[in-house]
């Protein structure tokens, strides 16, 4: 892959062998940034699993960097107020649904009550490839709306492995403090360090690399007691 100058010039200030502390990953990575715009800093995790496994779950970073989510919330009319109470941007059923089978899809995250997912299935197809399908374990089907929506808007984030065991999750922008950066990242280790599967042997988590969107990745190595 052909690189431009200025990702070439930012790239001489990483070391390809050396893997660094947290801290200074996350000070580095804000040196690397190549675009005008507010690049996110992504981070990439690779996982020791076996074929047949997969980690996936939701976690809440404590310091956010991305606009407001819009949620819509599929429950019946008696629930609409209340949904709309807890957050929600849309609220509704048979409407709704026949909206989004018209191609309407003005919203970032979708919201069911249980009762509602007999005919939500129905926009499996549509929903399914945006990766907008409300789903149990993801919290995004449920009968407590408040406790849901309260979570979704403080930044609730779903992650998952890919077919390569690898997590893909944005965890600040490069205009953040280092600070910040590394909380999230440690947040989400934690979390990730959660779900590591019972016969599993070794290291789970097998590397961590940082790197803004358009600039080189930095690998992050983590002490034992920030691994847990």
């Amino acid at each position: 892959m052909k690189h431009g100058k200025k990702y070439k010039e930012v790239a001489k200030k990483v070391d390809p062998s050396q893997a660094y502390e947290l801290g200074a990953a996350c000070a580095l990575v804000k040196e690397l940034k190549t675009a005008k715009f507010d690049e996110t800093v992504e981070v990439h995790i690779r996982l020791n699993l076996k074929k047949s496994q997969s980690v996936r779950d939701t976690v809440v970073l404590p310091h956010q960097f991305r606009g407001e989510k819009r949620i819509l919330v599929f429950c019946r009319p008696e629930r609409v107020k209340e949904a709309l109470e807890a957050g929600a941007t849309y609220a509704g059923d048979a409407e709704l649904i026949e909206k989004i089978k018209g191609g309407w899809l003005d919203f970032d995250i979708a919201v069911a009550t249980p009762d509602m997912m007999k005919d939500v299935g129905k926009l499996g197809m549509i929903l399914g490839r945006r990766g907008l399908m409300p789903n149990p374990k993801t919290g995004t089907v449920t009968n407590d709306l408040p406790a849901s929506l309260n979570e979704l808007r403080k930044g609730r984030t779903e992650y998952r492995t890919d077919k390569s065991g690898i997590i893909h999750l944005p965890v600040g922008k490069v205009s953040m403090e280092p600070e910040k950066i590394a909380e999230n990242l440690n947040t989400l280790v934690e979390e990730i360090s959660r779900k590591r599967p019972a016969d599993a042997k070794g290291d789970f988590i097998a590397s961590i690399y940082l790197t803004p969107t358009m600039g080189p990745s930095v690998k992050v190595v983590l002490n034992k007691s920030e691994k847990r």
